[in-house]
């Protein structure tokens, strides 16, 4: 699958769009739905849906936008529906505004095949958080639990630090070479993570 990526917002928030076998889907996009829908134009790639990793407000503040433009589905994982019914007054904590994203979404759950992915519940940053892992393709859409030379936080509403290392120990479960794209900064892959990543020394011993 390829995957194109779009840094958007006051956050610097990684929006995806991936091409997979049945047709473009979106991933967290955060902003900034004009920029999103050049960028479908551009590729050539029809949208088919709107994949959340979890629903904290700078990931999802182009989600209505886009389904008002193009009619699509969004998945989430129902453990995040209160954070999702929530973001525009979180985002406003922050002086920030998202638009309402729509009430109507599909529910996203561990082991399920979509476009694709696998989709894997990561909790810790937040309570339904997934990733979604294109093994074929050896590479996963890791949303905010792993960053290159960082980790998600878990001191926000919902997080919880012993679920987060938990979801970082599976994930460093998948081969070394597999490509993270998170959900900010750069790519990375899981071998360099475990090699660098300060918060990833001797995770493999933790209980």
């Amino acid at each position: 699958m390829r995957a194109f990526r779009l840094t958007v917002g006051p956050l610097g928030e990684n929006a995806y769009l991936v091409e997979t076998p049945m047709g473009g889907v979106f991933i967290d996009p955060g902003d900034e739905a004009p920029r999103l829908l050049a960028l479908a134009e551009e590729t050539g790639l029809t949208p088919r849906a709107i994949l959340l990793t979890h629903a904290h407000f700078d990931h999802l503040g182009a989600v209505a936008p886009l389904v008002e433009a193009l009619g699509l589905p969004v998945f989430l994982h129902p453990l995040d529906l209160p954070l999702y019914q929530r973001a525009p007054e979180m985002a406003a904590l922050f002086g920030l505004a998202v638009p309402p994203p729509p009430p109507k979404v599909e529910p996203l759950e561990e082991g399920m095949a979509l476009f694709g992915f696998e989709v894997f519940h990561l909790p810790g940053h937040s309570p339904g958080h997934v990733a979604f892992l294109d093994r074929e393709g050896g590479q996963v859409f890791s949303g905010d639990l792993l960053f290159r030379g960082g980790i998600g936080r878990y001191d926000l509403p919902g997080a919880d630090p012993r679920a987060l290392f938990a979801s970082l120990r599976r994930l460093l479960t998948l081969p070394p070479t597999t490509q993270v794209h998170p959900g900010h900064g750069p790519s990375t892959t899981l071998g360099l993570e475990a090699r660098t990543n300060p918060f990833l020394q001797g995770l493999e011993w933790e209980t």
